[in-house]
């Protein structure tokens, strides 16, 4: 990928934070995204709630046993993006993809991790960076429901913590990958869970990045200690000033993980990019705050599927292209058009 970003926005936290508040007000003006939900029951009779834009139409909402191939669709692709730490289908990567999805023609979904569609869930465990077996029951419903309705191929982009799950799902589906979808990317990932956790606790980035994430992660672990009590030491969570002390009392011991450290090594995909057996882009930016430029992976620790997009900027999932206010397309134009050459697909209608 080739970016330029505008000199009018320097440094990795200024391409961060602007096109998150700021830049995807116009797209959302221009170009504004209309989503069916759909509600999935999920093995532990749980839910999760998905997204769909059906590229502008109003298609038979996918997902429902009864719901027949529609010619109409002509195999058109489903691109499907997992989320990142407390996102969710209107965060501005998630539009941003939507708007390029529409230009190609391509269906679109986000299925959300449980608690991020805007309800608690009532099963005792919530979502993590190592995920996978999650992403793989999700592409697995995915890739169902999008064939039975006459759908084609699909397609998976993760954004930051999304992504290191959904290669975390390639590492272990191994051969098997390939068979659920054509091609993944994993956009602004901590492929190093360890070095990018503990970026993410010091200085700027505790102030204002760390602060912002648990603003929002405390009322939902105390809402679901609400729902199942004694499930964690509730006053220790509220206690936590970063990730580090959340993840030790909230995610690592409701998701089988000993600790923090636990968690953060056995969930990191960068220790096992020589396992994934299908098309997988790694992107990252050189200045992004808090994922480290040391801590990402080299040529030679990925295996001959991986193709690896370093750029010198960027910013976490910023990537601000043009005159003030600047837009957000560039970033998701270049993963999409990388996904596309995987498969035999038209060229973006615009």
């Amino acid at each position: 990928m080739k970016y330029i970003a505008p000199n009018w926005l320097p440094g990795g936290n200024l391409q961060t934070i602007w096109p998150a508040l700021v830049s995807v007000r116009s797209l959302m003006q221009t170009r504004p995204t209309t989503y069916q939900r759909v509600r999935w029951t999920t093995p532990d009779s749980d839910f999760v709630d998905v997204d769909y834009a059906y590229n502008g139409e109003d298609m038979p909402t996918i997902g429902l046993d009864d719901t027949p191939p529609d010619p109409k669709r002509k195999k058109r692709p489903l691109l499907a993006l997992f989320h990142g730490l407390e996102g969710s289908s209107a965060s501005h990567y998630a539009l941003a993809f939507a708007e390029v999805a529409r230009q190609y023609g391509w269906d679109y979904a986000v299925p959300h991790f449980r608690g991020c569609s805007g309800e608690i869930n009532r099963a005792p465990r919530a979502y993590h960076s190592g995920d996978y077996e999650e992403i793989g029951w999700m592409l697995g419903q995915l890739q169902a429901a999008h064939a039975q309705a006459g759908g084609g191929p699909l397609l998976a982009v993760g954004i930051s913590l999304g992504g290191n799950a959904l290669m975390r799902w390639a590492q272990e589906a191994g051969d098997s990958a390939s068979r659920v979808v054509a091609a993944v990317a994993a956009v602004c990932s901590p492929l190093d869970l360890t070095a990018s956790g503990h970026a993410i606790g010091q200085g700027f980035n505790r102030l204002i990045y760390t602060r912002m994430f648990l603003n929002t992660m405390k009322p939902k672990a105390i809402a679901r200690l609400h729902l199942n009590p004694g499930l964690f030491d509730g006053k220790a969570l509220l206690a936590s000033q970063d990730l580090y002390a959340f993840d030790n009392v909230f995610t690592a011991p409701l998701h089988g993980f000993k600790n923090t450290e636990d968690y953060w090594q056995r969930a990191s995909a960068k220790p096992h990019m020589q396992c994934i057996k299908l098309p997988a882009l790694a992107l990252n930016a050189i200045n992004d705050p808090f994922i480290p430029a040391y801590s990402l992976p080299r040529a030679g620790e990925v295996g001959r599927y991986v193709t690896l997009w370093h750029t010198a900027h960027g910013g976490h999932v910023g990537y601000p292209q043009g005159r003030f206010p600047a837009n957000v397309l560039a970033m998701p134009e270049a993963v999409t058009a990388w996904l596309a050459g995987h498969i035999q697909s038209s060229p973006p209608t615009r």
